[in-house]
């Protein structure tokens, strides 16, 4: 059986308030997904690892660099890319669906990736762009992640 991954992506710095809204994020996404998948580093990307993690979850890593040492401590599987920024493209096309937490061009990116590849994207209280399945609570985003794997 197929598992199912989620993505999470957002700015690799984040204020205390997107930095709790990430880890609870990531607890509940943990009962609908196998499977987290991020950048890597720190930020939104290690809080929202930290809460999957907590709850039992595998969390991986597509770090921008050419070390393993560069993921934060709640990856379980770092894949150093060496690839830079280029590396977003793997980080969505490995998910199933995405959830996109405030963040700034990276973010922005991303989120262009999964427009262009079909990849469903819910924002929670990040960029409102037509396309993307906009939501303002971690259960809101939990609910269409769920919609998204069962279809």
């Amino acid at each position: 059986m197929r598992k199912t991954i989620v993505g999470v992506i957002g700015g690799r710095q984040c204020t205390p308030e997107v930095e709790q809204l990430a880890q609870n994020l990531g607890k509940k996404l943990h009962k609908v997904a196998d499977i987290l998948i991020s950048g890597g580093l720190g930020g939104t990307m290690k809080a929202v690892c930290q809460g999957f993690k907590g709850e039992g979850g595998l969390t991986m890593g597509i770090l921008p660099g050419y070390n393993k040492s560069d993921a934060n401590e709640f990856v379980d599987i770092a894949i150093p890319t060496g690839l830079g920024l280029a590396r977003n493209v793997l980080v969505v096309k490995s998910a199933d669906v995405v959830v996109a937490l405030p963040g700034e061009a990276g973010t922005l990116s991303e989120i262009a990736y999964c427009l262009q590849f079909g990849i469903p994207v819910i924002s929670l209280n990040s960029w409102d762009i037509p396309g993307v399945i906009k939501v303002s609570t971690v259960d809101e985003a939990v609910a269409e992640v769920k919609k998204v794997i069962k279809s």
